[in-house]
């Protein structure tokens, strides 16, 4: 009979300590984070409420074929099911009906991450055991009544506990699909600095604080503003033309996703009349003996065009300016290729068509 108690005990732990509080919970001390994070891609990860990544998966031989869902670890990492989703070889399909799916990448799992195991094919995130234990780095704050605050992990001290899901994800061919990090450039980097900048408002109810940590995470798909000053662009005249330099301040590519497109418009307005210039491209596309592919199905990157990481991307303009006029440059991006719009089904989607713009600059001559 011990051994039976035993057994049921360890078995309770053990479920105890692979689940997650909800958001909603944490809203109860954390209003102003709370509805940041609800804005954020992290908490709308899931296939239920992102969209793209819905019409991406739509298509995947793992869907039509295996009716398995493959994205599971960075999606839906919370999901108390995860071990079922991410299981190889075993069908099964997100559920719309559990509440710990529609979580996406909750707050509990982010601080809850004790370390990060590095991987050939993607890294992961080592979860701490105890369900009340969180990680953080507010150094003067009180004991909370409904968890544990630790602020010893190097991590989150570092600020790159980012690097579990963000660093690199290869396909199968072995090919870098997506990265930031496939080198470990970034171990040392603090990505919260620019994507969870100090803003005002209080960490919590229970003690109030001038500032706290921007929980909205900026990035491409909402913020984006917050990371324009990262980005700055200038314009050289010569005699006969002018150059455009776009000068990318961070520590990884301006845009990762291989879905997306960068591009540069510049203008010339000159009296009542405006000059439009062509547009420049800036993407990184997958494929396999020279032609486009699906990120699964790739062998190669077949174009780069991307702005990298601290780099000044200069392009010139053949065209003569003239005293009074006024060029405005437009650096702006697309979450989805236009050329695949079609193809994913995402005509109606405005935010895939959409036109974002990171930065703008208008130059007097």
């Amino acid at each position: 009979m011990r051994r039976v108690f035993l057994l049921i005990a360890a078995v309770s732990l053990s479920f105890a300590s692979n689940s997650f509080v909800l958001n909603s919970e944490c809203k109860k001390c954390h209003e102003t984070i709370y509805k940041e994070f609800m804005s954020a891609q992290h908490a709308n990860s899931t296939i239920f409420k992102d969209k793209i990544h819905a019409a991406v998966w739509a298509k995947h031989p793992k869907n039509k074929k295996m009716k398995k869902y493959g994205c599971a670890k960075c999606h839906t990492p919370a999901a108390n099911d995860i071990d079922k989703l991410s299981k190889k070889g075993v069908a099964y399909l997100p559920d719309k009906n559990n509440p710990t799916q529609n979580d996406g990448i909750s707050c509990a799992y982010c601080h809850r991450i004790e370390s990060i195991k590095h991987g050939k094919m993607l890294n992961s995130n080592i979860i701490s055991k105890e369900p009340k234990k969180y990680f953080g780095n507010l150094q003067d704050h009180i004991k909370s009544p409904f968890h544990k605050i630790d602020t010893g992990n190097k991590n989150f001290k570092n600020g790159n506990v980012c690097i579990g899901c963000h660093s690199h994800k290869k396909n199968k061919f072995n090919l870098n699909v997506c990265s930031t990090n496939i080198k470990n450039e970034l171990d040392k980097a603090n990505c919260v600095s620019c994507h969870m900048p100090k803003v005002k408002g209080s960490v919590s109810n229970l003690r109030e604080t001038k500032t706290h940590a921007f929980h909205g995470f900026p990035g491409l798909h909402i913020h984006s503003n917050m990371l324009s000053k990262y980005v700055d662009i200038e314009l050289l005249r010569e005699i006969d033309d002018f150059w455009i330099s776009i000068n990318n301040k961070s520590s990884h590519a301006l845009t990762l996703h291989p879905l997306r497109v960068m591009k540069l418009e510049v203008s010339v307005k000159r009296g009542g009349k405006v000059i439009k210039l062509p547009s420049k491209i800036f993407l990184r596309a997958l494929g396999r003996d020279g032609k486009p592919t699906p990120p699964w199905l790739a062998t190669e990157i077949i174009k780069n065009t991307s702005i990298k990481a601290n780099e000044k991307r200069s392009i010139k303009y053949n065209f003569h300016l003239q005293k009074g006029d006024e060029v405005k440059v437009v650096l702006g991006y697309y979450l989805v290729n236009p050329k695949l719009i079609k193809k994913l089904g995402l005509e109606n989607d405005e935010k895939a068509k959409k036109f974002h713009i990171l930065k703008e600059e208008s130059f007097k001559i």
